[in-house]
């Protein structure tokens, strides 16, 4: 006579297995998206430096001495 527990075990299995690949699949899309986040930010600090760089170098070639207040010595 067949087990009742066999084919109920292999479900509760597959089951788990279902919930983890859910699981992962939805910590992929998470960390995509703090990347793609984190991306965003260096892109808006680069552009912001570079906006200043160009802005003190316009200072520069008008003859304005460049301000040095960046944590030298």
């Amino acid at each position: 006579m067949p087990s009742a527990s066999r084919p109920l075990t292999r479900l509760a299995v597959a089951a788990c297995c279902g919930s983890l690949l859910l699981g992962a699949a939805a910590g992929c899309s998470t960390t995509q998206e703090k990347a793609a986040q984190h991306q965003a930010e260096a892109k808006r600090i680069l552009d912001e430096r570079a906006k200043r760089k160009r802005k003190a170098d316009k200072g520069e070639e008008q003859g304005k001495p460049h301000d040095n207040r960046g944590g030298g010595q």
